[in-house]
């Protein structure tokens, strides 16, 4: 048998229950068939670059196959016909990667970071590796400059 990574994209009008319900759904095609889902990932409710089939927002998911090719042609053919699935891609891979995918790792290293992207006390402000800048008496510098004006008679 050979070894496949699908991520599909499920409308954003199902709740995030039923994506996992397809999923399922979709694992138990490969299992019925002869296949192994090694792996499955939900990668949730994620913003597309453009609108596909007037959505702006997709319920993203990853599985591992292990499985034969008629299998994953049947379960291909079932996401053809489910509505609420608006694009799929299935890859035949060497190998599977192990432990999380790279998007998962992402979206860890963001919440470890402390928030999103309009989070307080993110990545902005004093960073603590810049050396502070010097201070210039700008009061000085402004009362000379007044006093030099006014001396001139125009």
């Amino acid at each position: 048998m050979a070894l496949y990574e699908c991520v599909l994209m499920a409308r954003q009008d199902i709740s995030s229950s039923q994506a996992e319900g397809l999923v399922d759904q979709f694992s138990e095609i490969i299992e019925t068939n002869g296949g192994k889902v090694s792996k499955k990932e939900m990668w949730g409710l994620r913003t597309l670059s453009y609108r596909i089939k007037k959505n702006r927002k997709a319920h993203y998911a990853l599985l591992n196959l292990d499985a034969p090719a008629a299998a994953v042609a049947e379960m291909e053919r079932n996401m053809r016909l489910n509505e609420d699935v608006i694009r799929y891609l299935t890859l035949r891979v060497e190998e599977h990667e192990e432990g999380p995918s790279i998007v998962l790792q992402a979206r860890e290293r963001r919440d470890d970071r402390g928030g999103g992207r309009f989070s307080r006390g993110g990545p902005r402000g004093d960073r603590g590796d810049r050396p502070p800048r010097p201070e210039q008496p700008a009061t000085e510098t402004a009362s000379v400059a007044a006093s030099e004006t006014q001396e001139t008679p125009a």
